[in-house]
């Protein structure tokens, strides 16, 4: 059987080298396509695939329809948005993610641009300090608890709203459960954002959400972009000029937002929350590891689609 990876952002060489590593040791065939600049070249690519490993890399039901032998998709990472799921299971394929692969490493990044953000951009006026501050995680899942570990050590007073993760999870971490994502709002100094990019979420914090937040919050985004109604976020920055937006996945509107709003605005020129060697590593190794476990066991612990 032939796994390829196709990764338009290729992994580091020691990633490869630990994919090739379990897809040989399980008797199978490594294909690469690294560095691809046109859809096309993935379309031949996957033609003779059984099973393929992408990144941010889109699969679509062009894609799909291009590799008739495929039987898994995994997505090396949290996110799957990139995939079209309902294409995939009328084809017969499994798609799976690597959830808490990269979760250390997102959770890292969230304090490195809250960092950047109470002390002003490091633009030499004084700014606050997280300690005694109150932290508000939107989405208790394995970024969450990351989020929740490092505050620990801020000595950051820790909220968090999940309606599918049960408050006893919350309350053995340390972690307030509150009842509601307004009551979040309402409550947090610092609201850090963790939810999927679902029809649910989409554009869910908006400006009467944002509302709620009291004066000098900061939200710090290192989800989606899909999540954040972004001319909504305009209305509420341009009323409440208190409040600062940091994120590592820059908005369609980012020109206006730094035109508008640039001593309280950041945005990374690309997605960084995985940008690790460490998770990039952990997320290939994990993603060859469930491909073997589902051709030769049929494990599917991690599917995400029906």
């Amino acid at each position: 059987m032939k796994i390829l990876v196709a990764t338009e952002k290729p992994f580091a060489k020691v990633a490869v080298d630990g994919i090739r590593k379990e897809v040989e040791a399980a008797g199978m065939e490594l294909a690469l396509l690294e560095k691809y600049t046109e859809k096309a070249q993935l379309l031949d690519a996957v033609a003779t695939a059984d099973a393929l490993i992408i990144r941010s890399d889109k699969v679509d039901a062009e894609v799909l329809a291009a590799a008739p032998n495929l039987k898994i998709v995994v997505r090396a990472g949290a996110g799957y948005d990139n995939v079209d799921l309902a294409a995939a299971t009328a084809a017969g394929v499994c798609v799976m993610n690597t959830p808490g692969q990269n979760s250390n490493a997102v959770a890292e990044l969230v304090f490195g641009l809250l960092v950047y953000a109470v002390r002003n951009f490091y633009n030499g006026t004084s700014g606050t300090e997280l300690k005694g501050k109150k932290l508000g995680i939107h989405a208790y899942g394995n970024v969450g608890r990351n989020v929740a570990r490092i505050a620990r050590g801020f000595g950051m007073e820790i909220y968090a709203y999940d309606a599918y993760a049960p408050a006893e999870v919350m309350e053995k971490d340390g972690v307030k459960p509150l009842a509601s994502v307004e009551e979040l709002y309402a409550t947090a100094d610092v609201v850090s954002v963790h939810i999927p990019a679902t029809a649910e979420t989409r554009q869910s914090i908006n400006e009467a959400l944002l509302a709620h937040l009291p004066k000098g919050a900061v939200v710090v985004n290192t989800a989606r972009k899909e999540v954040i109604d972004e001319p909504g976020l305009v209305r509420f920055l341009e009323a409440r000029p208190d409040v600062k937006y940091v994120t590592d996945i820059r908005p369609d509107n980012h020109e206006e937002m730094m035109e508008k709003f640039a001593a309280r605005y950041f945005a990374t020129p690309k997605k960084m929350g995985a940008q690790t060697a460490e998770a990039n590593i952990n997320a290939g190794i994990a993603a060859a590891r469930q491909i073997v476990g589902y051709l030769l066991h049929g494990d599917e612990k991690f599917r995400v689609n029906k």
